[in-house]
């Protein structure tokens, strides 16, 4: 059997860089080599692509973020280019070698007689695997270069990507099917840059305390804080705003577990059993997610059969609300003194390191990770192959 070229397409202008490498990885190292060539695809963070002469190596995301342990990237040379241009062509990436070039200034500082020595190759992809975190990967703009490329790729397209991300935008569509969400205020960012006092009066008029504050469009619970008070808010305001043009207040839940499911699937979309985090700190922040390992995952979660059921059909119906695409981890916040279950958000690339909830979700229900990476890259054709039969011209 022909082995399928698979992109894995990682790192990216973001501050989600480093948690995209650990994903890579674990990608790269658990695709079966009898069904699949595996091409890893580095965005840099200057945006800059290339192939790197070794793929990351799989290690926790724990190690690469703390740099204790940093993945194999290269020697120092010269990388080769990787340039997917955005029209249908036999060969997906375009590679270019540049002769007698040192390891990197960037492309537009090279003078053009630089940039004649060099080698151009094409090289054809079967499908992509994006696992590129946070802005500009999990947002839709990586997919749109993927869909003027005409190439199959892993996960959800343009627009379930891009609502999903805008955690306001996704708000609105999930209320939109009845699905329940805690109170919330959306402040503009130019809004908070006019002035503050206005905006903290707004919230605090809506809102009670303590809030939470996010980035509208940023995962990994980067730029995240908790407020119990002004000063706290105004401080949380100006953190969030440091990383997106949009952000996001919640009214906390009271005694809140925190929840969560895997879906697998496009047209109809199964879920895994649920899971449960006990954040050590007071909530499931980046610190506690990626460097310390004092957090308990709890898988299944513990919650009664009929409860589970709800949480299970909950997550599909928030998959199908934003147009998911082949896998999402869909969370949730259960209030302990009421028994409100709230849809919090849904993530259309989650963190995919072997030991990633979601990862972890889909083993507990009886998909090991090698098979997970068959079944995704299985629905990625199918899909693709779906959007091929589509015409394209009023005329016969």
């Amino acid at each position: 059997m022909q082995r399928l070229r698979v992109g894995v397409v990682y790192g990216g202008r973001s501050s989600e860089h480093e948690v995209s490498v650990a994903s890579a990885a674990a990608v790269l190292g658990n695709l079966d080599p009898a069904r699949y060539e595996p091409i890893p695809i580095r965005i840099d963070r200057d945006g800059q692509w290339s192939l790197p002469e070794r793929p990351p190596l799989e290690s926790s995301a724990r190690a690469v973020i703390a740099g204790a342990r940093r993945p194999g990237d290269g020697t120092g040379e010269a990388p080769v280019e990787a340039h997917l241009l955005p029209h249908p062509r036999r060969d997906t990436i375009v590679t270019i070698r540049r002769e007698g070039a040192d390891r990197p200034q960037h492309a537009a500082a090279r003078p053009l007689e630089a940039a004649q020595a060099a080698t151009v190759a094409g090289l054809p992809l079967d499908v992509v695997f994006p696992v590129v975190h946070g802005p500009y990967g999990e947002d839709g703009t990586l997919q749109g270069l993927l869909e003027l490329a005409n190439v199959a790729y892993v996960g959800a397209g343009v627009l379930g990507s891009a609502v999903a991300m805008d955690k306001a935008v996704a708000k609105t569509l999930l209320a939109a099917r009845g699905l329940p969400q805690v109170d919330h205020r959306v402040v503009a960012g130019h809004d908070w840059d006019a002035g503050a006092e206005p905006v903290v009066a707004r919230i605090e008029a809506a809102l009670p305390y303590p809030v939470f504050v996010k980035p509208c469009n940023l995962g990994s619970s980067i730029g995240v804080s908790k407020a119990a008070n002004e000063p706290e808010l105004r401080r949380a305001l100006a953190h969030a705003r440091e990383f997106d043009h949009k952000l996001l207040v919640e009214a906390a839940v009271p005694d809140p577990r925190e929840i969560e499911c895997a879906v697998l699937g496009n047209e109809t979309p199964e879920v895994s059993v649920p899971g449960e985090i006990v954040p050590a700190g007071e909530f499931y922040d980046y610190d506690a997610k990626y460097l310390a390992d004092d957090s308990e995952l709890i898988i299944p979660a513990r919650l009664p059969a009929e409860r589970a059921d709800a949480v299970r059909e909950m997550a599909a119906e928030a998959f199908r609300a934003v147009e998911g695409a082949g896998m999402a981890r869909v969370d949730f916040l259960l209030s302990a003194s009421d028994d409100r279950l709230y849809v919090n958000e849904v993530n259309t690339i989650p963190g995919f390191t072997t030991i990633s909830m979601y990862a972890k979700l889909w083993e507990a229900s009886g998909l090991p990770y090698g098979a997970l990476l068959d079944r995704l890259i299985e629905l990625a054709l199918a899909r693709h192959a779906g959007k091929q039969r589509l015409r394209t011209s009023v005329t016969v």
